[in-house]
């Protein structure tokens, strides 16, 4: 059916001028249609079976000739009812913050593309919706997904960099860094594809060589070192059979890096114990605030609980790839490592030249502790003594130890020092000694009371170090010095500490003989000293039990001040508390020891902060010092829960690590 329509004007155009081209024209008239035919259509449409009556169809109205009239406003639609574009547009500009609108007020618009560049309002927390458009924290482009999208969201902010907000800027920053992500996660599918079209190749053609030289393909193309090459497809390789760790590097929420741990870590696994780990890796808190650190230390500890015995197989296969390696260093020096080594051993070693450093430090060597670990390594490994790394003695420092001696038949000169040098010592490096002697320096050793009394495999951890399998736990325990400071924590399930004693003596088990067990000895797992029959690990849970009485719990609410003190500097109590508490600096990602941290004030103690639990935390010397650059900002809203405002207008909360359980 045809109709003759005659032409009309059109509706008022979209936009404003005389060349603004309107969005659509409407015939000025339109063909009759019947009320009772359209229903009878749309009835038939439907699957419910019922009928009109002839008095219900009469009673229908028909459509007159005329076209309907469209050039009347619907009143919904009236500027009275509906307010005007006008009106709408001063009320949006009126809620904008008075820089933000002074720059919209005073900036070009040339009527094209958007108001505002992506990420520009950069203080419009826009109430209690979203935090406004572009890369401010929370903006669409902050949390949107890598891909074309985002790409070019980036791209265009990149081009304003010098006027973007700071939130913004970080934003950017972090943007880029899940596309870079998304791009390597798009290099690895296409290494993926190479390698099995080339294995499909090889068997077609009866030809292993051409997949044996992938390799060296990648090389020429991204103009790489053999080496790296190779580097680049073993990791390729390990996230094919990573599913969820590959899609988590396309997410843009871990990088190469990280990445790279899983598939480092997980390599000697099988494939499905392989991915279960990694998904309960990836499951267990924000993947995207871990470090490489902390995610190195929790795939560590998930492999060993996942299964211990595996875990100790595959150190004692690659203790068979053991080796000594020097290599020049950049600067011109040169550098020694010893790769494969027994963990224990490797601790063992690391603290006793901690000490070593701290004894050249108090004899009057200069230099850093790292400095001087170097200088106590190289002496001990070319078989000199420590002595002969002091400085030697001035004139006047000889003449005056001349002048101080006593005189007379019966006097006695004493020629050794006062602190004898360790290595000269029974307990530091000897020909004599097999064993090496008791471990020296500091070293923080946390493990499970079920592990330490051999009833459970359960990983302990290092500090410093990281997770330890319950072996090796065991292994330095017994090697601690008769002095060695015991604890006890409490901990919840999920590993928070609660409470905490200290103990005079240690716990019947490894490297010491239980009440009742003549002569010394070094029991190993399950060897307890004294057993009571039908209860597991019984001298154990006595030495626990009676810790009761000496149990202090920690603050984890609002503090109620119990340890409260009026000094500066807190007691050695409060001291050892706190780093019970957190046992790393208390900044974001940071792994130091906070046995090597400063307890700080959260608020300074000279405008009325406490030295209390709920104002103290473990603090790094470097993020000590950050805290109190410009701009910078720390609370602590609950003992333990700190929070960080950092200059780029992000805020970071950070928590105690857990404990191994």
């Amino acid at each position: 059916m045809s109709e003759d329509y005659s032409r009309e004007p059109s509706p008022p155009p979209v936009g404003s001028g005389a060349d603004a081209t309107p969005l659509f024209e409407l015939p000025a008239s339109l063909p009759r249609f019947d009320a009772a035919e359209l229903l009878a259509w749309q009835l038939a449409e439907t699957e419910e079976q019922f009928e009109l009556t002839e008095a219900e169809i009469a009673a229908l109205p028909l459509s007159s000739d005329e076209p309907p009239d469209l050039s009347e406003t619907p009143w919904w639609l009236t500027d009275e009812f509906y307010g005007s574009d006008a009106d709408e547009h001063a009320a949006w500009l009126a809620g904008l913050p008075a820089d933000v609108r002074a720059a919209y007020d005073n900036g070009p618009w040339d009527g094209t593309g958007e108001v505002f560049a992506a990420g520009f309002l950069h203080h419009d927390s826009g109430g209690d919706g979203p935090a406004g458009p572009g890369f401010i924290a929370g903006g669409w482009a902050d949390t949107a997904l890598p891909g074309p999208g985002l790409a070019a969201a980036a791209a265009d902010a990149g081009t304003r960099r010098a006027q973007l907000g700071e939130s913004e800027l970080i934003g950017l920053l972090c943007g880029w860094q899940r596309l870079a992500a998304w791009a390597q996660a798009g290099q690895v599918d296409c290494l993926n594809t190479l390698i099995q079209r080339r294995k499909e190749q090889s068997v077609e053609l009866n030809r292993p060589s051409l997949a044996a030289h992938v390799d060296d393909e990648v090389a020429a193309a991204l103009a790489l070192t053999g080496r790296a090459a190779i580097r680049l497809l073993d990791v390729s390789a390990g996230l094919a059979r990573l599913p969820q760790v590959a899609a988590t590097l396309t997410a843009g929420r871990i990088d190469w890096a990280k990445a790279s741990l899983f598939t480092d870590l997980l390599a000697g696994l099988p494939d499905q114990a392989a991915n279960d780990i990694a998904a309960l890796v990836l499951a267990a808190g924000d993947i995207t605030r871990k470090t490489a650190g902390q995610l190195r230390a929790a795939l560590i500890r998930a492999i060993l609980a996942y299964d211990p015995d595996a875990a100790q197989r595959r150190r004692e296969q690659a203790r068979k790839d053991a080796s000594v390696q020097a290599w020049p260093e950049p600067s011109g020096n040169a550098a020694l490592a010893g790769r494969e080594l027994s963990p224990a051993d490797v601790v063992h070693a690391s603290a006793q030249l901690t000490a070593d450093a701290h004894w050249l430090a108090a004899h009057g060597v200069p230099g850093s502790v790292d400095e001087l670990r170097a200088l106590a390594f190289t002496a001990r490994l070319t078989n000199r003594p420590l002595s002969s790394l002091l400085p030697a003695p001035s004139d006047a420092a000889i003449a005056s130890d001349q002048t101080s001696q006593p005189t007379g038949d019966t006097a006695t000169s004493e020629t050794a020092s006062a602190n004898p040098d360790p290595g000269d010592s029974a307990t530091g490096h000897s020909d004599s000694s097999t064993d090496g002697g008791p471990l020296g320096g500091t070293i923080n050793l946390t493990m499970p009371l079920a592990a330490w009394a051999g009833l459970s495999d359960a990983p302990g951890e290092l500090a410093g170090h990281g997770a330890a399998d319950a072996a090796t736990c065991r292994d330095l325990a017994a090697r601690t010095d008769p002095a060695t400071r015991w604890c006890l924590t409490l901990t919840t399930s999920d590993g928070l500490p609660v409470g905490h004693a200290c103990a005079s003596h240690p716990p019947p088990g490894p490297g010491t003989p239980g009440p009742g067990t003549p002569g010394p000895g070094t029991p190993g797992p399950g060897s307890l000293g004294d057993t009571e029959p039908g209860v597991p690990g019984g001298p154990v849970v006595r030495w626990a039990t009676g810790l009761s009485c000496k149990l202090q719990y920690l603050e984890t609410g609002p503090c109620t001040h119990a340890r409260q003190s009026t000094a500066y500097r807190p007691p050695p109590s409060l001291a050892h508390l706190l780093r019970i508490r957190q046992r790393t600096c208390s900044y974001p990602g940071c792994r130091r020891p906070a046995r090597r941290c400063d307890l700080d004030h959260v608020i300074p103690y000279d405008r009325g902060g406490a030295t209390c639990e709920c104002n103290l935390t473990p603090l790094c010397r470097r993020h000590h010092q950050g805290k109190q650059a410009p701009r910078w900002h720390l609370s602590q809203d609950q003992p333990g829960i700190l929070t960080w405002q950092l200059p780029h207008d992000r805020s970071y909360t950070t928590t105690p690590e857990p404990y191994p359980v």
